[in-house]
C-alpha cells in the first residue's frame, strides 16, 4: 500500500534541485534541462526510485526522468538520493499524475518508457486507470519517438494478461515477452530490479515482462 501523507514531503520536494516543479513549462525542451542531447528515458510510477537511480548511475549518457504521483513516495526517492556519496547528474523527478504526460512531453520527445509493477486496479470499472491500458498506450504513442519502445514488468499475472490483450487493439506489437524473467537468459541480461521486484521474486513469484513498440 502506498504512503500518501508524510509531514514535510511537499516542502522537501519544493526544495529539491532534482524535482522539476512546473514540468509543463519544459515541454519540448527537456534536453535543455539536462544541457545535452542525450536520449530521454522515463519511468512512470517510479516508486522509491531504486530502478531509475541505478540505471542513471550505470548509463551517464542517458537522461532519466521519474514520474511519481504521491509526494510521500517521491520523498523516499529523494531521501535515498541524499544518502548517496555520488549522485547521478542525469536524473530528474516529476510529482504528477501519469495522465498529464502529454502536457509535459512533446510529440516524439521520449526515447524509452518504463512501467514497473504498476497498480493493477483489479476492478473492471477501473481498467482505464491501468498504466498498460489502451488509453495510456495512446498517450505513450504520442510522446514516444518513432522506433522507441516500452518495457513493462509485473508479478501480477492477471494484469500482465490484460496488458498483452491491450496491445493489438491499441496498434502495438511485442518485441519480446516472458512469463518468468529471472529464468529467461536473454531478457534478464542487464536487468535492474526494483524494490517490489526484489521483494516478490524473493517470495518465489515469477516476474513477467514485455518489450513493445508502436
Amino acid at each position: 500500500m502506498r504512503l500518501r501523507n508524510i509531514r514535510g514531503a511537499k516542502e522537501a520536494i519544493e526544495n529539491s534541485a532534482f524535482v522539476i516543479k512546473e514540468p509543463a513549462l519544459e515541454r519540448g525542451s527537456w534536453k535543455k534541462v539536462f544541457k545535452n542531447d542525450n536520449p530521454i528515458y522515463i519511468e512512470i510510477g517510479m516508486g522509491k526510485g531504486k530502478f531509475l537511480t541505478e540505471n542513471a548511475l550505470r548509463n551517464p549518457d542517458i537522461n532519466y526522468i521519474g514520474i511519481e504521483r504521491y509526494s510521500s513516495v517521491l520523498l523516499r526517492a529523494l531521501q535515498k538520493l541524499d544518502t548517496m556519496e555520488k549522485k547521478p547528474e542525469n536524473i530528474r523527478f516529476l510529482c504528477i499524475d501519469a495522465k498529464e504526460i502529454m502536457d509535459v512531453f512533446a510529440k516524439g520527445e521520449v526515447d524509452k518508457i518504463y512501467l514497473n509493477f504498476s497498480d493493477p486496479w483489479p476492478k473492471d470499472r477501473h481498467a482505464k486507470r491501468r498504466l498498460p491500458s489502451r488509453e495510456f498506450l495512446e498517450r505513450y504513442d504520442y510522446i514516444l519517438k518513432k522506433n522507441g519502445d516500452l518495457e513493462f514488468k509485473t508479478d501480477n499475472r492477471a494484469l500482465f494478461d490484460f496488458a498483452i490483450e491491450e496491445l493489438e487493439p491499441a496498434g502495438w506489437k511485442a518485441k519480446a515477452i516472458t512469463y518468468d524473467l529471472h529464468n529467461d537468459e536473454n531478457m534478464v541480461r542487464g536487468n535492474v530490479m526494483t524494490e517490489y521486484e526484489e521483494k516478490f521474486s524473493s517470495m518465489g513469484n515469477p516476474i513477467c515482462k514485455y518489450i513493445i513498440f508502436r
